[in-house]
């Protein structure tokens, strides 16, 4: 792609061109993943979002475009960054955040899991599968009583008896769970107190996964309470280098990141649509985007994003030279979900009354971004995080 093919398929919404930074050949997979999400979700988005249903049917194409498993020897489709593996969040958030939330419990939570912690049978078995949108994963983590304390309140327990565990427990806001082939659950190993991981399968007995109805954000996502009453796993279905809450959390950092570029997703697709809406719709005789108020708005938010990318692709490159810590992650996480609350607000600020209804394109985004502010950590929870690293003091408890 030359210069100037690159200069049109740059966002306007990416105002200091940080797209530019791809490899050409990212650049071209970006361009086909986001003619794929302009033609085929998003003139279905607000109609799945409103039936709370997720579009199965768009399963198999995300997988022939290589959105699962980029980043694993066994399932990469070329050579890419993370900058890459960000950008992509940020284009499917910027369509359809529950769609860029599927794709993120499959691709990396539940294949970040096995990639992370899996023996290399276990890879070989479920990562290309998983890859090919052929095999569905969730990662079972939250619980009911359980949210930011995993880390010591994990109540879910694993008891061995000989070469199978026995689980017990319940989990909640499970992504996927609903419809999915093979389910990452975390549970505390009765023996020495330590975090371990199993693979529970579609039909073992004793796993129920029920849909969480009357959700008012990221309705797509098929999320489930799960019961686990006695469960029996295999030990050869327990992720062998998993031994401890500290695994846990080498998952958590990745995917953590690329839930900031897609909190940037949801602001640009809400600034999008309201730039559209205000160079369409007049009133006093001359479209409402001639307004200085409207503007000045249309600033913040352009502010907003532009900020958050950057901060998006430093995370970025710090994870692709081997850097990226804890910390980094988690001030990405909390700044770009923040501005992303303030930038949908004012976009629906702009569009008045209209800024309600799914017809006009933002009313989706603020809805999910109140789910996005809160997954993947909390912004309070985010915030000690760092405040960990300024202080070297935490203030968990």
């Amino acid at each position: 792609m030359t210069q100037t093919d690159l200069s049109h398929a740059l966002l306007t919404s990416d105002f200091y061109s940080f797209q530019g930074l791809l490899t050409p050949d990212e650049n071209a997979h970006v361009m086909e993943i986001r003619e794929f999400l302009e033609r085929e979700l998003r003139p279905i988005a607000d109609d799945y979002w409103d039936r709370a249903e997720f579009p199965m049917h768009l399963i198999p194409e995300v997988g022939r475009l290589g959105m699962l498993g980029p980043v694993w020897p066994e399932t990469k489709r070329f050579e890419n960054t993370a900058l890459y593996r960000g950008w992509v969040a940020l284009e499917l958030a910027r369509v359809d955040p529950g769609f860029a939330t599927f794709v993120g419990v499959q691709n990396g939570l539940t294949m970040g899991a096995i990639g992370v912690g899996g023996s290399p049978e276990q890879r070989a078995e479920w990562l290309p599968p998983m890859a090919r949108g052929e095999v569905i994963g969730g990662f079972g983590l939250t619980e009911p009583l359980s949210g930011s304390d995993t880390a010591r309140g994990l109540r879910t327990t694993a008891h061995r008896t000989g070469d199978t565990w026995v689980l017990n427990g319940a989990k909640r806001w499970i992504g996927n769970a609903t419809f999915a082939d093979v389910v990452v659950i975390w549970a505390r190993d009765t023996a020495d107190d330590q975090v371990k991981g199993f693979l529970v399968r579609r039909g073992t007995p004793g796993f129920t996964a029920t849909k969480i109805e009357r959700k008012q954000a990221l309705r797509t996502v098929q999320n489930a309470d799960i019961l686990l009453d006695g469960v029996v796993v295999d030990e050869s279905d327990r992720l062998p280098n998993i031994h401890s809450f500290k695994d846990v959390a080498i998952v958590l950092r990745l995917t953590r990141a690329e839930v900031a570029w897609q909190a940037v997703g949801v602001s640009v697709g809400a600034y999008e649509a309201t730039v559209r809406y205000a160079l369409e719709r007049e009133q006093f005789g001359k479209p409402i985007a001639s307004f200085q108020l409207v503007q000045d708005r249309l600033a913040r938010c352009l502010g907003n994003i532009t900020a958050s990318i950057a901060m998006c692709v430093r995370v970025s490159q710090l994870q692709d030279e081997d850097r990226q810590l804890d910390q980094h992650s988690a001030l990405a996480k909390a700044y770009t979900t923040s501005v992303m609350r303030e930038t949908v607000a004012l976009c629906r600020e702009t569009l008045g009354g209209n800024g309600i209804q799914l017809d006009h394109g933002v009313a989706r985004y603020m809805a999910d971004a109140e789910a996005v502010y809160s997954f993947e950590g909390t912004h309070d929870m985010n915030n000690l995080i760092v405040g960990r690293a300024i202080t070297g003091i935490a203030a968990f408890v």
